[in-house]
């Protein structure tokens, strides 16, 4: 038998085998645990072009693999948090801080936010913000995009917006996001350009 005679006969043994082996990493990767590369600016200073994500896809329940169907519900998503989701108006993978949850009132003014009447501004100047215990150092440097006023958001639904508040196409152009259509929370930049590898929480 032939080099070429055993490597055939080598893989139609082993397809069956590689086959699943490749659907049970696809279906780990859209259910348990992801990475998210950032194409662009709309997220700094949190993250950075070229930064690469891991993302905890079990942190908001445990989806049937390739649907978005819950099996097991797990944390609600939370003001402050990073963010995958699918974009409402044309369905690209976008990653965003959550700024705004259900029966919250949220005012975003020069690029700032005040929610349920309070400011999220620290003492450290204009261009962070305090969510919780997440800090937002925020890229002001094209202004603060569109304002948003007294907007009252419904159970059930986030307003997700970029720390880039000048350059962000964020839900202040297409509109809120289902909460049940957020799939990942974004945990850590674990490569940097010019870094390498780094672990940096969000």
């Amino acid at each position: 038998m032939t080099d070429l005679s055993k490597l055939k006969s080598w893989l139609l043994a082993e397809l069956p085998s590689l086959l699943l082996i490749l659907a049970l990493v696809l279906a780990g990767r859209s259910t348990l645990a992801d990475h998210y590369y950032v194409p662009s600016g709309s997220m700094e200073y949190t993250l950075m072009p070229g930064d690469r994500v891991f993302v905890d896809k079990l942190a908001y329940g445990f989806r049937i693999p390739f649907t978005n169907i819950d099996l097991i519900g797990k944390d609600v998503v939370g003001r402050g948090e990073v963010v995958i989701f699918d974009s409402p108006r044309d369905g690209t993978r976008l990653i965003k801080r959550i700024v705004a949850i259900g029966g919250d009132t949220v005012d975003l003014t020069d690029g700032m936010l005040t929610i349920n009447g309070k400011s999220l501004a620290t003492s450290e100047g204009q261009s962070v913000e305090l969510f919780g215990d997440r800090i937002a150092k925020l890229n002001l440097q094209d202004g603060g995009g569109p304002e948003v006023r007294a907007a009252l958001i419904p159970e059930g639904m986030v307003l997700a917006v970029g720390d880039h508040r000048g350059r962000s196409l964020d839900g202040r152009f297409f509109g809120l996001v289902a909460e049940s259509d957020v799939y990942g929370k974004a945990v850590a930049v674990y490569y940097r350009r010019g870094d390498g590898l780094v672990w940096k929480g969000l």
